[in-house]
């Protein structure tokens, strides 16, 4: 595909971050405009988000060297490849989340509405990365003869990412682009309705989780599976049931939020 936008001797632009800057800046657009909607602090929930950004990176890298620990190509955890790579983005999920907890509880920030605020941004970010998964070749599928199988051919996705070349495979990242991509729409959408506080996280936290779930039956899984199913379905699995316990919480819709 096209891991590089451009080179420079050893230096390069990777696509994939550029990408995930493009997700991260458009989320925070939308979460800071649904935030003020809501009547919330717009420079307060900017703030929440850079460091939520921030704590996201770490969290997908943490979790990346624990998945990868003990293989044999695993690059040293202080180095470029490492600070270069994807990530996993369940890791980034949970540190941002904790991060985003202790913020709100430090500003005061009612803590269901801007977690509510966010969801659809956090939707629609997650689609613009997972572009750059694609464009890089990382969290690449199993072979797969199907019509919308995807063969890649370029030689620095393999030296970047190890995916395999000339072999057609499922567009899993496509597969994730796409339903993100459309669970924003409909977030957005239902925010827009009156709704009970915590709500729409909690639509985002369940169908995101059972989306993944799905789509890592078409990955090609490096670690391997524990009781049958993947570390990141195994995590799926819980972050499902944290959505599902906001979408169990008060039925009625408390909130509406005010015209643009």
């Amino acid at each position: 595909m096209f891991p590089k936008i451009f080179q420079i001797g050893t230096f390069y632009l990777p696509t994939y971050g550029v990408l995930v800057a493009i997700g991260f800046l458009t989320g925070l657009m939308i979460a800071v405009r649904l935030a003020r909607r809501s009547g919330l602090n717009g420079e307060l929930v900017t703030n929440l988000a850079v460091y939520c950004a921030l704590a996201g990176l770490l969290g997908a890298k943490i979790l990346m060297l624990i998945f990868d620990w003990g293989a044999p190509d695993r690059p040293p955890i202080f180095s470029l490849a490492t600070l270069q790579a994807a990530g996993v983005w369940q890791g980034g999920l949970v540190l941002a989340f904790v991060t985003a907890i202790f913020y709100i509880r430090h500003t005061k920030l009612p803590l269901l509405e801007t977690f509510d605020a966010f969801a659809p941004g956090i939707a629609i970010g997650h689609a613009i990365g997972r572009i750059g998964c694609f464009a890089a070749g990382c969290c690449w599928g199993t072979e797969c003869k199907l019509p919308w199988a995807v063969t890649f051919h370029n030689p620095d996705a393999f030296a970047l990412t190890g995916v395999p070349l000339e072999v057609p495979l499922h567009p899993s990242q496509l597969y994730e682009m796409c339903t993100e991509a459309l669970l924003f729409a409909f977030l957005y959408w239902r925010f827009l309705k009156p709704h009970a506080p915590g709500r729409i996280m909690g639509l985002y936290l369940v169908i995101s989780s059972a989306a993944r779930f799905l789509i890592e039956f078409t990955r090609f899984h490096e670690q391997g599976l524990h009781f049958g199913l993947s570390l990141t379905q195994w995590i799926a699995i819980g972050v499902a049931g944290a959505g599902a316990i906001l979408l169990m919480g008060n039925p009625k819709p408390v909130q509406r939020p005010a015209a643009a």
